[in-house]
């Protein structure tokens, strides 16, 4: 009885002996679970995007084809009564495009070749820069600062005259020139003078021409 009580007694301290093995020494250093600190995920840090386009180019605007036009009769209609010797005899308004690069000037004549070639007007160093020239145009009209020269017509003038047929239905042309210089001449200069002038200088030649019949 005595041996038997010793044994149970030794089997109980290798039991405590064992628990104790497997249990964590309470003086370990390994800090408590929950002073462990957890590491908060890394997230990527947001970037800006930055894209870079090209602007889109500036529309330029289309050079005017070099055209005569006027506001008061088409290529080939009847020229109003207003501007003939039937009515007020004043100039009547002209247009036109942008001339050739180069141009230094301008000059314009005014014919009837149904009257053996009558000049009824003669117009020239109208700036290169200019696009229309108005109605009932003065003489020596300027542009700025710089004035327009009229031509002696076949009246003897040096202004505007207009349609004035003797009979029947006659073709007036407008013809406006580009020209790369400027004319050393002066108001006394006819058509011939002009031509002269001209030669070897014209870029580029428009005409606009309209009838009228008395």
């Amino acid at each position: 009885m005595k041996q038997r009580t010793l044994f149970i007694l030794g089997l109980s301290v290798l039991l405590l002996i064992a628990c104790g093995l497997l249990s964590p020494a309470a003086s370990s250093d390994a800090p408590p679970i929950d002073d462990v600190p957890t590491q908060a995920a890394e997230l990527p840090t947001p970037t800006l995007a930055i894209v870079i386009t090209e602007a889109p180019p500036v529309p330029t605007e289309a050079p005017m084809p070099f055209e005569l036009t006027s506001v008061v009769f088409a290529q080939k209609e009847g020229i109003p009564v207003k501007y003939s010797c039937n009515g007020e005899d004043i100039s009547p308004p002209l247009a036109w495009g942008d001339p050739r690069t180069g141009t230094q000037s301008l000059a314009l004549i005014m014919d009837d070749p149904d009257a053996a070639g009558w000049i009824h007007w003669i117009v020239f160093n109208i700036p290169a820069d200019v696009r229309e020239l108005p109605e009932d145009m003065p003489a020596g009209m300027k542009f700025g600062d710089v004035a327009t020269t009229f031509g002696r017509n076949s009246w003897g003038r040096s202004d505007y005259g207009g349609p004035c047929p003797p009979s029947g239905m006659h073709r007036y042309f407008f013809k406006l020139y580009a020209l790369d210089t400027t004319l050393s001449l002066d108001d006394s200069a006819k058509k011939p003078q002009v031509l002269a002038a001209m030669d070897g200088h014209i870029l580029a030649e428009i005409e606009l021409m309209g009838f009228f019949s008395r």
